[in-house]
């Protein structure tokens, strides 16, 4: 059985939701969220694969910059502030905050491995109200490698002292 529960952040603890008004402002309807989100991921990708990392944010304000280049749309400052703070106050998905405290009741030690920098994790974790149900904080930012690269599970690994076996990733 798994010794050390690992989650992912974004789509699996946090909701996306809360972005669509100010994806629907900035790009009216239906408000290109998924697409972004999906280019970002790949460009996360990308940095990985031709070992040229950027911090998460920096690829998506790029990607925020693509969609609207694509779309033939300006993106204004105002615009692009509204979405990336979005970003950083996203509410926990409705059953994660029960079914996080019944895995620490449980007895798991609990931990995220994201590909957001650390900083702006502990602040989406803090907004969301989760962050003291996780004994470790942790980012890719540590390996400048993307998941799925090994780099990041092995190094949260190390960091919570487990043998990757004994990990469970939650995504």
């Amino acid at each position: 059985m798994a010794r050390v529960l690992v989650f992912d952040v974004i789509e699996t603890l946090l909701d996306l939701r809360p972005l669509r008004e100010p994806f629907a402002r900035a790009f009216g309807d239906p408000p290109p969220v998924g697409e972004w989100f999906a280019r970002l991921l790949h460009g996360s990708l990308v940095a990985t694969v031709t070992d040229a990392y950027e911090d998460f944010g920096t690829i998506a304000g790029r990607e925020l910059n693509t969609l609207a280049w694509r779309r033939g749309q300006d993106l204004s400052d105002d615009h692009r502030e509204a979405i990336l703070g979005a970003l950083r106050r996203l509410p926990p998905h409705p059953e994660v905050l029960a079914a996080l405290s019944r895995l620490r009741a449980a007895g798991f030690p609990l931990t995220t491995l994201t590909n957001s920098s650390g900083e702006a994790a502990r602040t989406q974790l803090d907004y969301a109200g989760l962050a003291g149900l996780f004994d470790r904080i942790l980012s890719v930012e540590e390996v400048r490698r993307y998941k799925p690269a090994p780099e990041p599970y092995l190094m949260a690994a190390e960091q919570l002292g487990a043998r990757p076996s004994d990990m469970r990733m939650v995504a």
